[in-house]
């Protein structure tokens, strides 16, 4: 639901490829003028071919600029690297020794013949020579036990892992914390089947327990989670958080979410929730500075009461979608008290709101960029 280019699956690519009016069918176009010009290049014929006489050091930085550096990509003869390593011998020899063109990769999980696919992820993986990778796992069945014994050599090089779980799979029983250099992690679905089924929800919400210790960003999409089952967590390693993307059901209490993630600097909640009643104390929470609430349907009573307890001294970015009723005065009660320096509020979709209140607003930061867009309610946006 929420796919970005970073975690597109390969039949998502060939539908923006193929149709002109997509936002993204320019850049696939670009992808594939670059590849057309990269083999018409053809093999260096002696020293009278001047791209055989580029130096070394030139053809690096030529190789590096052919490598997306906001996607993962299925290893295919036509797209870089791979493409690179089939020009001519000098630049297999470059390409194969360039550890940072083998750290991004996309693998396919459930389909075809597996055992030729590892040997291939193997050796793409080999080559990345111990650097940090980035990988996304398209995951189409509870095949796990193979894909566990192919990522364990590199679970160490591991800072980025994309997992999409689509209709056929059940389970999710990777441990989290077996990947010691993990930085960020998202689980998302492919958009188009339906939410991974109950048990693999709950292998999620029980593998999330424990993070590894450099774990700064985690991205739950499409992966509907209970409140009740994030607020008992009480896990340390959530301490480490930086930026927090979820989908939430149920009674939402945001105190209890940022005791919980005392290094938050970005916190998004997408789901169907109602504001808790908040009993505990007030929370100074002096690093959040993005809060974004996007509720799939319009939220009751407006998100009353969801700032009450806390103070947000840091706060710069906010924005809200299809809430209804805007808590207007709790939200001027809670920027006043925490003296935040907001630069950015962003109302979109079902939020009503009263021109009397966005003057106020405008009154307290004169430089504040403020956006009012009912037309803009989708996720999508």
């Amino acid at each position: 639901m929420l796919g970005t280019i970073s975690r597109l699956p390969s039949h998502v690519v060939m539908r923006e490829a193929s149709d002109p009016n997509h936002v993204n069918y320019r850049y696939w176009q670009l992808v594939e003028e670059m590849a057309k010009i990269v083999q018409s290049i053809g093999p260096p014929r002696g020293s009278s071919s001047p791209i055989g006489r580029l130096p070394t050091e030139i053809l690096i930085q030529i190789f590096l600029y052919c490598i997306p550096e906001d996607a993962n990509w299925t290893p295919a003869p036509y797209l870089a690297p791979m493409q690179l390593t089939a020009v001519c011998r000098r630049w297999r020899e470059i390409a194969v020794n360039m550890p940072n063109l083998w750290r991004r990769l996309r693998l396919e999980i459930g389909h075809g013949d597996w055992q030729q696919r590892a040997f291939c992820y193997d050796s793409y993986l080999k080559r990345s020579q111990g650097r940090q990778l980035s990988l996304t796992l398209e995951c189409e069945n509870n095949h796990w036990t193979e894909l566990r014994s192919l990522l364990q050599p590199y679970a160490y090089q591991i800072s980025s892992l994309h997992v999409g779980l689509f209709s056929g799979v059940s389970s999710f029983p990777l441990v989290l914390a077996d990947f010691g250099g993990l930085e960020e992690l998202a689980i998302y679905t492919d958009g188009f089947g339906p939410v991974p089924a109950v048990p693999a929800v709950a292998h999620i919400a029980h593998s999330i327990t424990h993070f590894p210790p450099n774990m700064r960003s985690l991205r739950l999409l499409d992966t509907r989670l209970d409140f009740q089952v994030l607020s008992s967590l009480n896990s340390s390693s959530w301490a480490g958080l930086t930026n927090l993307e979820i989908v939430v059901e149920g009674l939402v209490s945001l105190p209890c979410l940022l005791r919980l993630c005392p290094n938050l600097s970005s916190l998004t909640m997408i789901g169907t929730f109602m504001t808790a009643l908040e009993t505990s104390g007030n929370l100074a929470h002096t690093k959040l500075q993005s809060l974004r609430i996007l509720p799939v349907n319009t939220v009751f009573f407006g998100l009353l009461g969801l700032f009450d307890k806390v103070t947000l001294p840091n706060l710069r970015i906010v924005e809200v979608r299809n809430v209804g009723r805007w808590a207007h005065g709790e939200f001027k009660a809670l920027i006043t008290r925490s003296q935040c320096p907001l630069e950015s509020l962003i109302f979109s979709g079902r939020v009503r709101t009263t021109p009397q209140q966005l003057a106020e607003y405008v009154t307290l930061f004169p430089s504040l960029k403020l956006v009012v867009d009912p037309t803009r309610s989708s996720l999508f946006q």
